[in-house]
């Protein structure tokens, strides 16, 4: 996907290096990416998929 923008990185990935980690970032589409391949592919979604996606696992913690 092609276009700057600002990458986060999980509140849920650990400090040690091996731990599984992706970023997230707010643009256009809402795209995700693992923080340790950062040239790697990247998995786009629309403002709404992202929603219901976070909506669903916050639901899927109480």
């Amino acid at each position: 996907m092609a276009g700057d923008c600002t990458w986060r990185k999980s509140s849920y990935s650990g400090g040690n290096a091996g731990d599984e980690c992706v970023e997230v970032a707010f643009a256009q589409a809402v795209r995700v990416r693992d923080s340790k391949n950062t040239a790697g592919p990247e998995l786009g979604f629309s403002a709404d998929a992202w929603q219901a996606f976070v909506q669903g696992h916050v639901r899927a913690s109480l």
